[in-house]
């Protein structure tokens, strides 16, 4: 639940401004005006003449700068009585308050009750949203332990014993051993083998088909198609590797070694990538492995799920740090992200082979179609991959 009022002395001041505003009309409303007191108006009685005693002073005396003339009082009298403030009035010359009829009353009464229940139903709320769902974990921003940080700089010690602290709070911390895949035990020398004929038939069969449409339809692209690999160059880069490459991969390479540019126009490649070459697989596994050749989780890690791991194959690139492999123990392809983890559905399909890979391309180049969200168009006679929008 999102609040919209955080602090809590605010609800409580809203609150009491809202009970203390309803009490105020409750009050106003049922309160008779009290009515002005009648003006006595005295009368000094004519007091008897008494006998007439010895002659007294003046009292009081008349003024040090005279008495007025009947010229001033005459002049006094035209400019009309003295204006006396209202505040000092008293109130008796004010009109009395005409009474509130029965229906205001009623309806002011109504409005002030509504008022005080919305108040106490969102102090209500708000008490219960704190007491169930705003229970957060208390936080330490300072070390814990009690002793002092003798230590220079002042603090350190204490300041990576509780970073130490948090790290393993959520469990014991993943243990990184080295990649055996990117190190891999001999180098020997490997001699070179021709793939399966039947293999090597299926995949020749597929790139026949692309071949086609290329020349067909975009020829700058079929021109950056790179020419047969030697077989011993095959071999010295499985044996730098440390592993065979699947049948499917080494019969396509011994047709087209990669993909080069030419000119201005980009290598062929499948889903947005350019293909590599078997110099440039064995180039590009090394630099992978240069940036992470350790497994973390010791044996029990998932080299499918890490950011790299040396049993697979890279066999294009999209220029961006981005790279689309092959595993070389399950033969599948998936692709790299240079800021996360392999992913093996690329387009967002499975795609079991580099011959599978090989067979979806040409169709979905004689067809028209996609392969998952990666769909290729031609763009001024070069072949080019762009990404439909997801449904």
């Amino acid at each position: 639940m999102r609040r919209m009022i955080i602090s809590r002395r605010v609800w409580l001041a809203l609150a009491a401004a809202a009970v203390a505003a309803a009490i105020v009309l409750i009050v106003r409303s049922r309160r008779r005006p009290a009515l002005p007191a009648p003006v006595r108006h005295e009368h000094a009685a004519a007091r008897p003449a008494g006998p007439a005693g010895p002659p007294v002073d003046r009292w009081p005396p008349a003024p040090v700068l005279g008495a007025p003339t009947a010229e001033d009082l005459a002049r006094y009298a035209a400019a009309g009585p003295a204006r006396i403030p209202a505040f000092l009035q008293g109130g008796h010359d004010r009109p009395a308050r005409q009474p509130l009829d029965e229906a205001t009353r009623r309806r002011l009464t109504r409005w002030g009750a509504v008022g005080l229940a919305l108040c106490l139903v969102a102090a209500g709320g708000q008490v219960l949203e704190s007491a169930v769902f705003s229970k957060e974990p208390a936080t330490s921003w300072g070390p814990s332990q009690e002793r002092p940080c003798l230590t220079d700089p002042p603090g350190a010690d204490c300041l990576f014993a509780e970073l130490r602290r948090e790290g393993t709070a959520s469990g014991p911390e993943p243990v990184a051993v080295p990649d055996p895949d990117c190190h891999p035990p001999s180098r020997a020398a490997l001699p070179a083998l021709a793939p399966d004929a039947k293999v090597t038939r299926a995949v020749h069969r597929q790139w026949r088909r692309i071949e086609r449409w290329l020349r067909t339809h975009a020829p700058k692209s079929r021109r950056t198609l790179a020419g047969p690999a030697e077989p011993a160059a095959v071999a010295a880069v499985e044996a730098r590797m440390g592993r065979r490459l699947p049948d499917d991969l080494r019969a396509s390479l011994l047709r087209h070694d990669g993909a080069v540019t030419a000119e201005d126009t980009w290598g062929f490649g499948f889903l947005g990538n350019t293909s590599l070459s078997v110099r440039e697989i064995l180039d590009t596994w090394r630099g992978l492995c240069d940036v992470d050749d350790e497994d973390y989780g010791g044996e029990e890690s998932d080299p499918r799920s890490e950011w790299w791991d040396g049993r697979m194959l890279p066999v294009g690139a999209d220029g961006s740090g981005n790279h689309l492999v092959v595993d070389s123990v399950r033969r599948d392809v998936g692709d790299t992200d240079n800021e996360g983890t392999m992913d093996f559905t690329p387009g967002g399909v499975r795609i079991r082979s580099y011959h599978t890979l090989l067979k979806a391309t040409a169709d979905a180049l004689e067809k028209g179609r996609a392969i998952g969200y990666w769909k290729p168009e031609v763009v001024a006679g070069e072949l080019e991959w762009t990404v439909r929008a997801r449904r």
